[in-house]
């Protein structure tokens, strides 16, 4: 490690509160261990536990980076003992358990991919998070299928625009919701057979509609509230919802007797505390299934808008806002 710097900067959480808490400040540059590479990075993700860590609501697992950010894209600069995935200088991108929003971060080699052909940086980092959290839920767990009838609220969101895509990819008709005209759209442009503004339509109503009375055979929930009730409405017998957040509470009056009659499925995850094998299963299934489709450019990310490192602030800002559509990407 002879050419890599003893220090870098990174953007710090100095306390739990708003945007301006993120503050610029210079760290020890990670080593790698076994099995670990070291990346210099290049482009990272802003995600929504990005934003809930820096309030104070999402702690780091245990011996994780308190630095936030959660997906970056770079290069490798140097390697731990054991590492045979990739050489120094080869481009990645890869899933992290923190620490992103720096110039350097380590990351377990099973965890991190190539950048798929013709990717830039900033395509490449706007992959991991949502990717890797849509597949597993949607596909894994939920066992989606061509010609099945999916549905996934905040179309417009990181893991929204990922969803719709991919679903359609696979054969599944795709519905979605959004807040807005502007929104609606891109989410039809994205794939989406009906797009649903929750302001104007009821999605229960519009999904029975549009389903002929089927129902959803698969949703994709990170709302909550009173979604929650709805969802099982909207389900069709047999279906299966992921729940994968809560942006209005986890709180809501629910008769679950729509559970037994319909025979659904409820289940939830979070990806951050998932071991590093774990993930490396999640890692070896996009990269057999899906980056195929991105390296053809049939599956692309949405990307929203870039800020440099430093004005992290602003990117937390633009999230909290709910106005963008796709992927925040921070560039170094």
């Amino acid at each position: 490690m002879t050419s890599i710097p003893q220090s870098m900067t990174a953007m710090a959480i100095s306390e739990p509160g708003g945007p301006d808490v993120l503050q610029a400040t210079q760290r020890p540059v990670p080593h790698p261990f076994e099995h670990e590479i070291l990346i210099r990075v290049a482009a990272a993700g802003v995600n929504r536990p990005d934003v809930a860590q820096r309030q104070g609501h999402y702690p780091p697992p245990k011996g994780a980076s308190d630095l936030p950010g959660l997906e970056v894209a770079g290069h490798v600069a140097a390697l731990g003992r054991n590492c045979t995935r990739f050489a120094v200088g080869d481009a990645v991108t890869a899933l992290v358990a923190g620490g992103g929003y720096a110039e350097y971060v380590t990351v377990n080699e099973t965890n991190a991919l190539p950048v798929p052909q013709g990717f830039s940086m900033i395509e490449a980092a706007a992959l991991p998070e949502t990717f890797f959290t849509v597949w597993h839920n949607v596909f894994e767990r939920c066992g989606l299928k061509s010609g099945d009838v999916f549905l996934v609220h905040g179309g417009t969101s990181g893991i929204g625009t990922t969803a719709i895509q991919l679903a359609k990819a696979f054969g599944a008709t795709v519905l979605a919701t959004a807040g807005s005209p502007e929104k609606c759209a891109a989410c039809v442009d994205l794939g989406a057979t009906r797009a649903i503004n929750y302001h104007l339509e009821d999605f229960v109503d519009v999904v029975k509609e549009a389903t002929d009375g089927h129902g959803a055979d698969v949703i994709l929930d990170m709302v909550g509230g009173d979604y929650i009730e709805r969802n099982f409405s909207a389900a069709a017998f047999d279906g299966h919802i992921a729940q994968i957040a809560f942006l209005n509470g986890p709180i809501a009056d629910v008769n679950f007797t729509r559970l037994l009659v319909k025979r659904l499925t409820l289940t939830g995850s979070t990806l951050r505390p998932r071991s590093v094998a774990f993930k490396a299963g999640i890692a070896a299934a996009l990269r057999e299934k899906v980056w195929p489709l991105l390296e053809k450019r049939q599956i692309l990310p949405r990307i929203d808008a870039t800020y440099p490192l430093a004005q992290a602030a602003e990117a937390h800002r633009r999230m909290e806002a709910s106005s963008h559509i796709g992927k925040i990407v921070l560039t170094l």
